[in-house]
C-alpha cells in the first residue's frame, strides 16, 4: 500500500488492526456491510478482504475466510525457507480465520461471491489480468472495440502477450474492419508472429478477455475504472459461445474486405447504409463501428452524392432500393435514375 492508508494499515492479512478486524467479522456474519463502514480501514479494500458487492455498489462483501486462508497459505509457502516463525504467525491466523468461517450464525457465502469479483481500479485490473496470464497454459479470447489501436493501448497489455507467446498460448483476437488501417496493430502482429490470429467484423461487442475458457474479464463502467472478473462456469461458457459465433463472421485480417457489388460503395458505406437504415443516429453509427462521427458524416455525405439523395429521407429509401439495408432490393438499380417517374403507360 502507498500513501497515508499504507502508515495508518502496516499489517498483512495474516495481522489486521483491531479497527479492520471488527469491520471484516461484521461482514463476514451479516454478508455484507456499508461501504461507508470501511472508510477508516482502507486495508479491508486494499488486501481485498472486500470488495464492492455486483449488485450494489453502495455495499462490500467480505472474501470468505477459506478464500483468505488460501490465499495466505500461497503467499507462505514461498517464504518457508526464510522464517520458520513467519509460517507460525500464519498457521495461528488460519486458524482464527478458519473458526469465523464455522460459526454458527454466519450464512452461508453466495455463490457469486467467488464466480463474479468486482475489480475497483485500474490496479486492481491489471493485477488480476496478470495473475491470470500467469495461470493461462492454452488459449485467450480477446473482443477489442473501438477503431485504429493506439500505440499506448497496444503497448499496454504486451508484456502479458509476450509472456503467452513464451509459453505458447494460442490468442484469438476479433477488431473492427477500421482497426485495419492502423500500423500500430499490424506491428504488433508481426511481432507476435503466428501465436496471435487476428479478423475483423463490421461491429463488435464490448472488450472482452477470455483465458483458457476459465475465466473472463468485461468492462463494468464506461469509463473502464472497473471491470468484472468473471469465473461461473455457465457465464464464461455463454461469452466463449458469443466469441466463436463473431469469429466465425468475421474476416480474417490478411484477407481482403469483400466487394460491395455496387459502384461507388465502399464496404465501410455498405455498414454505415445498413446502420441508417436501422434508425440509428450519426453518433451510435460511429461509436459502432469505431469511426469519429466526422468520420460518419463524411460517408454519409457521399452516401447520399452516390445514390443520388437529396435528403436524409431520401437516403432512406435508396438504400432500401439498392440492397444496402441487407434486404434484398425493392426494384432494379436502374430504377434508381428516375425513382420518381411514373412508368411509362400501357404498362
Amino acid at each position: 500500500m502507498t500513501g497515508r492508508g499504507a502508515e495508518e494499515h502496516p499489517h498483512g492479512a495474516d495481522r489486521l488492526c483491531e479497527a479492520g478486524d471488527r469491520v471484516y467479522s461484521r461482514a463476514v456474519r451479516r454478508g455484507r456491510v456499508p461501504r461507508a463502514d470501511a472508510g477508516l480501514v482502507p486495508c479491508l479494500l486494499e488486501l481485498a478482504l472486500l470488495h464492492p458487492d455486483p449488485d450494489d455498489m453502495d455495499w462490500l462483501v467480505p472474501t470468505s475466510p477459506q478464500e483468505v486462508m488460501t490465499r495466505l497459505l500461497r503467499g507462505v509457502y514461498d517464504e518457508v525457507s526464510a522464517s520458520q516463525r513467519r509460517v507460525g504467525s500464519a498457521v495461528a491466523a488460519f486458524e482464527w480465520y478458519a473458526g469465523l468461517g464455522r460459526q454458527p450464525d454466519t450464512p452461508a457465502a453466495p455463490a457469486e461471491g467467488s464466480a463474479i469479483r468486482v475489480l475497483d481500479g485500474l490496479a486492481r485490473i491489471q493485477a488480476a489480468m496478470d495473475e491470470a496470464t500467469e495461470a493461462c497454459t492454452t488459449e485467450v479470447l480477446t473482443v477489442q472495440p473501438g477503431g485504429i489501436r493506439r500505440e499506448a493501448e497496444l503497448t499496454e497489455g504486451l508484456h502479458r502477450a509476450l509472456a503467452l507467446r513464451g509459453r505458447g498460448v494460442r490468442m484469438r483476437d476479433l477488431y473492427t474492419h477500421v482497426a485495419r488501417h492502423g500500423q500500430g496493430l499490424l506491428t504488433y502482429l508481426e511481432l507476435m508472429g503466428d501465436t496471435v490470429e487476428a479478423r475483423t467484423l463490421d461491429e463488435v461487442i464490448d472488450r472482452l478477455i477470455l483465458f483458457d475458457r476459465t475465466v473472463a474479464f468485461i468492462p463494468a463502467n464506461t469509463d473502464r475504472t472497473m471491470a468484472l472478473e468473471l469465473r461461473h462456469p455457465a457465464l464464461v461458457e455463454y461469452l466463449v459461445t458469443v466469441f466463436e459465433r463473431l469469429w466465425r463472421l468475421a474476416i480474417p485480417l490478411t484477407a481482403p474486405l469483400p466487394d460491395t457489388g455496387i459502384e461507388g460503395i465502399s464496404h465501410r458505406e455498405q455498414s454505415i447504409a445498413a446502420l441508417l437504415a436501422e434508425g440509428h443516429q450519426d453518433a451510435v453509427i460511429a461509436e459502432r463501428l469505431g469511426i469519429s462521427v466526422r468520420t460518419c458524416r463524411a460517408h454519409i455525405a457521399r452516401l447520399s452524392e452516390t445514390l443520388g439523395a437529396a435528403s436524409r429521407t431520401q437516403l432512406g429509401v435508396r438504400i432500401a432500393q439498392v440492397g444496402l439495408d441487407g434486404h434484398r432490393p425493392a426494384r432494379p438499380a436502374t430504377a434508381l435514375t428516375a425513382p420518381d417517374q411514373d412508368p411509362p403507360a400501357g404498362r
